[in-house]
């Protein structure tokens, strides 16, 4: 996995449903190195911290290997990287191969795998598309979250390398699905329930299902 594009978000403002919105969803190239400290990454805009950034949503990743799917579906959109208001664009990321726990090394940084993204009325908006929301869901390749365990700085061309791997874990992808899946894994749920990865409120909503 190989860093391609660093991505910042200015704050941006927009009318929903009658409420001014600011959001940091719209991410563009900075051309340079990011620093990733352990509650978001510096100069960026992380405008609701109840659902973006804290320590388990300190930076989002989101795979170079999907825009193409996504383009074919918008091509009237004006494509960037950072379109899918991910901080780092990674070429050869995949949600299939990534565990819940992994840790890597990326740049001077040592960061932790955590959790996929959720979309939500942000990105519809966006994309001018509720349907989006639908479409993200169900193509599964989600993106994911990291944990940052050791802060500092990632530039362009920088590359993942597995420090530690979580035995017995689930991937991102496997995750995703579990979220939003009708019959739940159960043995999935209860695998995740001791990975220190996972933040406690995912955890309680998540042990709902076990009853």
């Amino acid at each position: 996995m190989r860093v391609i594009s660093t991505n910042l978000g200015e704050p941006t403002k927009f009318i929903w449903n009658e409420k001014e919105i600011t959001t940091g969803i719209y991410k563009k190239p900075t051309n340079g190195s990011i620093y990733l400290g352990k509650t978001d990454v510096k100069g960026d805009t992380v405008s609701n911290r109840k659902v973006h950034g804290g320590e388990f949503k300190a930076c989002y990743l989101f795979s170079a290997d999907q825009y193409p799917y996504w383009q074919d579906l918008y091509p009237h959109l004006e494509w960037t990287f950072g379109m899918l208001g991910e901080n780092l664009t990674v070429k050869g990321l995949d949600e299939q191969q990534l565990f819940i726990g992994d840790i890597y090394k990326l740049g001077n940084a040592l960061v932790q795998i955590t959790q996929p993204r959720e979309p939500c009325f942000k990105f519809a908006y966006k994309f001018g598309s509720n349907a989006v929301l639908q479409q993200f869901i169900n193509h599964g390749f989600s993106g994911t979250y990291v944990k940052v365990l050791e802060e500092g700085d990632v530039n362009i061309d920088d590359t993942f390398q597995l420090v530690e791997h979580q035995p017995n874990g689930i991937t991102v992808f496997q995750l995703f699905e579990l979220l939003y899946a009708e019959n739940k894994n159960k043995a999935h749920i209860e695998s995740l329930l001791n990975n220190n990865a996972l933040p406690e409120n995912l955890k309680k909503r998540l042990t709902y299902f076990l009853k």
